[in-house]
């Protein structure tokens, strides 16, 4: 772009711009590079290392051409007898647009529009560009406002103790041997014997449910409890059921439970995107913190979209102290706001 339109562009055809001069401006292009990168975390919020190598890179770029435009139009203006400390501070003050009005106005005064023409095409096609990259950017309402949450299903109530039903009753199978068979008798008794069934075992009925204390094994259902406590026989006791060592449970934070202790909390790094729309906020987390004292769990409660991403991965890395119930360590829920504040 420089080589065609800006250096060559003159009436001699001879280039605008020496050794010296493009040595000054990318001298002016480190310089700013370098306070760019030792200034920047001092201003905007810390960032990555590529991040601030891309931001300070930016910042570089952008004097280096500044420099290079001013040097262009003192030299340009010298060599065309125009005044040229003037135009070098038009250009100086107003940027862009007074290095576009310097082109018109050489281009006005040699009578050669095409060193104009072509860096103004150039111009116009960046702003345009960058209109397109940067509206969006600005107008944020557009994303989703949303935050995430997860609804459990409450389980079935369980079925009621004590009720009893019947069970299946059993009966046996009579077998009949080759003794038993009935057969046709060769001579006609005098007398016949009866035939005498043997009765069959008793059929088994069991009940399910609780019984009574001191009752009868082999008592009926709904039987009489008269005699039972008549006879002033006083019931068992039940039986002690046994006692099971309790697990640890999950406890929540509040009242006479104190909230767990931080040891490691980095600060989260602000995303470029959220630093460029200006967003800024808090964003409310619910965490279970494990019983070594890490975040097990996270869920969003609140907070803006471009700013959860940057939470929930500097909160994943936080490390508590455990919380100890009757000497043992037990998860803990808790809820954990970060705040991201512009210029801090």
């Amino acid at each position: 772009m420089f080589q065609d339109t800006l250096l060559d562009s003159s009436i001699a055809r001879r280039p605008a711009l020496g050794r010296i001069q493009r040595m000054i401006a990318l001298g002016a292009g480190a310089l700013a590079f370098l306070v760019a990168f030792f200034s920047l975390p001092i201003v905007l919020a810390p960032a990555g290392t590529r991040a601030l190598i891309a931001q300070s890179a930016v910042v570089g770029a952008g004097c280096m051409l500044y420099a290079l435009m001013l040097c262009y139009v003192h030299a340009d203006a010298r060599r065309l007898g125009l005044q040229a400390w003037l135009w070098s501070g038009v250009t100086l003050l107003f940027n862009l647009a007074g290095f576009l009005a310097y082109l018109v106005y050489s281009a006005a005064k040699t009578g050669d529009w095409r060193r104009a023409a072509l860096p103004m095409g150039y111009v116009m096609e960046v702003l345009l560009v960058g209109t397109l990259v940067l509206v969006p950017l600005l107008y944020i309402e557009g994303l989703p406002k949303t935050t995430l949450t997860a609804y459990f299903p409450v389980p079935p109530a369980p079925p009621p103790l004590g009720a009893a039903r019947r069970a299946t009753e059993t009966r046996s199978v009579r077998r009949l041997t080759a003794k038993e068979i009935l057969t046709t008798p060769v001579k006609i008794p005098n007398t016949i014997e009866p035939i005498v069934e043997s009765p069959g075992p008793p059929q088994a009925v069991t009940f399910e449910g609780p019984g009574v204390p001191g009752g009868d094994l082999n008592a009926i259902r709904d039987g009489v409890l008269s005699d039972i406590f008549a006879a002033g026989a006083s019931p068992p006791p039940p039986p002690i059921p046994a006692t099971k060592p309790r697990q640890p449970t999950k406890i929540h934070v509040g009242g006479q439970v104190e909230a767990a202790k931080l040891i490691f909390g980095p600060k989260p790094a602000y995303p470029p995107l959220a630093i460029i729309a200006r967003v800024q906020g808090a964003v409310r987390l619910e965490a279970v913190i494990g019983r070594d004292g890490s975040v097990e769990q996270l869920k969003v409660l609140a907070g803006h979209p471009l700013l959860v991403k940057a939470a929930t991965d500097v909160v994943s890395r936080w490390r508590y102290q455990p919380t100890l119930l009757n000497g043992e360590p037990v998860e803990v829920e808790t809820e954990v706001v970060v705040n991201f504040i512009l210029g801090e």
